[in-house]
């Protein structure tokens, strides 16, 4: 997948931060929970390693489309990704994309309980804040005490299309 500026700031924001909150769907409604996302830029899907005695598997293969939140707060970078998942017992996959740290849940990659859950994202959203906190502190700080709107800069919100 080649990339553009968006689609590049996307996959660095989802690189850098590490740890997202999936959403799927069950009977009930949505559910969220923090997940850490792997990402495989020139197939253009993000993995995550999960285990088949939680919910995740089932409800994704119930319904597929998944929303994924990462935020930067270093950055000031809100980004929610929309896309499509599936669930594999791929212990090659899952040898792969393995972290040392996986082995506080599992024996290994090939523990019969884990499995990869590749996303296919389809389009993010992305909200770029002001990068400077002193600045930020000061029009809080402003607007407490005149009562005007602080002023943050420049927010950019932009839609990227993925898939």
């Amino acid at each position: 997948m080649a990339e553009t500026g968006d689609i590049g700031r996307v996959w660095d924001i989802v690189e850098k931060t590490g740890v997202g909150m999936l959403t799927t769907r069950f009977s009930g409604g949505l559910r969220s929970r923090p997940v850490e996302p792997r990402l495989d830029r020139d197939a253009g899907v993000i993995r995550i390693v999960t285990d088949v005695r939680g919910l995740k598997d089932d409800e994704i293969e119930r319904s597929p489309d998944i929303g994924l939140v990462v935020i930067n707060a270093a950055d000031k970078a809100y980004l929610s990704i929309t896309g499509r998942a599936a669930v594999t017992r791929d212990t090659a996959l899952a040898r792969q994309i393995w972290h040392k740290t996986d082995e506080l849940w599992w024996s290994g990659p090939d523990d019969p309980n884990v499995r990869v859950i590749v996303v296919t994202p389809s389009q993010a959203e992305l909200w770029d804040g002001p990068s400077s906190t002193v600045v930020v502190a000061f029009e809080i700080a402003k607007a407490k005490l005149t009562g005007d709107k602080p002023n943050l800069g420049e927010n950019r919100k932009t839609t990227v299309e993925l898939g």
